[in-house]
């Protein structure tokens, strides 16, 4: 190195340049050990910056898709449930009706066994009323209800649970809200429209099961693909903190040695001095 001039000091600029890049270099490393990633912003790459945002987008997206879906299950298991009630309640109105056929009953009897029909009767359309979930019911065919759909992906597409109306005088309980069993004849009507009632119930609870059993799936299927994206996006933009720490160690010795350089490239300009004593 020509050591000729007090005003250029050639080594010392060399020196700066690379303490400089040094610096840069451990800003980085520290910027990737605070936060755990090597790409966490747009400047460090932004192809790939762009990517984990798009991924990140879709991840968001799902948490919508299992909310739906899970307020899809919720709904179909209330429905279930009252539905399973009013198979129970339309058991126990078959017993009452069955009996009432007895042509041998007393008056009393018969009347007795009727206002019974008729307040389990009418707790069926109770349960029918009250089987409500965040305004959704099911099986109540007065709310002129379309079933639940359900979003199934962050583009909008859905899958349906369908309704089952259990109303009385309905589609599947075709018992009349007015029916009694005052009279044997009546009775014997009421126990043959009860018995189909029972089996459309049952049908009616299969479809509502398939239905909740698909919700059930689908969201399984949501929260492994929401992991999967994550796991995605981290290899994307996560860093290696065990090679990051040894880097740093290397990088902060890197510091020191290229401190102590400049000290040098500075102080050699003191040589020409003693070309004036």
């Amino acid at each position: 190195m020509s050591l000729n001039s007090v005003n250029t000091n050639v080594g010392a600029m060399i020196a700066l340049q690379n303490l400089q890049a040094t610096n840069a270099e451990l800003g980085v490393v520290q910027s990737r050990v605070n936060t755990g990633k090597k790409i966490s912003n747009a400047k460090d790459n932004g192809a790939i910056w762009a990517i984990a945002q798009g991924q990140r987008s879709e991840i968001g997206a799902l948490n919508a898709v299992k909310d739906s879906l899970q307020r899809g299950q919720s709904a179909a298991d209330v429905a279930i449930a009252a539905g399973e009630s009013v198979s129970d309640l339309l058991i126990q109105l078959k017993e009452k009706a069955l009996a009432a056929s007895d042509t041998s009953l007393t008056t009393s009897s018969r009347r007795a066994l009727n206002e019974d029909f008729k307040a389990i009767r009418d707790q069926i359309a109770t349960v029918v009323t009250n089987a409500t979930f965040n305004g959704v019911n099911l099986i109540n065919n007065s709310t002129g209800t379309n079933g639940f759909k359900a979003l199934s992906n962050a583009t909008g597409s859905t899958i349906k649970v369908g309704p089952e109306n259990l109303s009385l005088g309905g589609a599947n309980v075709t018992l009349a809200a007015t029916a009694t069993i005052g009279t044997s004849t009546l009775a014997s009507t009421a126990l043959t429209t009860i018995n189909t009632s029972i089996n459309n119930v049952s049908a009616s609870l299969a479809r509502l099961g398939t239905g909740s059993n698909s919700l059930s799936t689908h969201l399984k299927f949501v929260g492994k693909l929401q992991d999967t994206l994550e796991s995605g996006v981290g290899n994307l933009v996560d860093a290696d903190l065990a090679k990051e720490s040894a880097r740093l160690q290397s990088l902060q010795t890197k510091q020191q040695l290229g401190v102590q350089a400049l000290s040098i490239a500075n102080s050699s300009t003191s040589i020409l001095l003693g070309l004036f004593r």
